[in-house]
C-alpha cells in the first residue's frame, strides 16, 4: 500500500513511512501542494496511492465518488 500525505501532514513524515509502506509520498513531493482536493482524489486514484489526511473533505468525497477502484 502506497500512501499519500495530504499538505496538512508533515512530510517529514514520508521517510519515517517508507519501510513500511514503500512507495509512502506527498502532495508537495509529486507537485499538487495546494491543488484543490479533487486533483488529488484523481491523482492518488490513478497512481495507487492511499491518502492520509486530517482534512474531512476527502471524507466528504469518498462518500460522493465512492471507493478508489483497484
Amino acid at each position: 500500500m502506497r500512501l499519500l500525505l495530504d499538505e496538512n501532514l508533515s512530510r517529514r513524515l514520508v521517510p519515517l513511512l517508507q519501510a513500511s509502506y514503500p512507495g509512502t509520498s506527498h502532495v508537495a513531493l509529486v507537485g499538487m501542494e495546494r491543488a484543490w482536493d479533487r486533483l488529488v482524489w484523481d491523482y492518488a486514484q490513478k497512481n495507487g496511492f492511499v491518502i492520509v489526511t486530517s482534512d474531512a473533505d476527502f471524507e466528504e468525497l469518498s462518500l460522493l465518488l465512492g471507493r478508489r477502484r483497484t
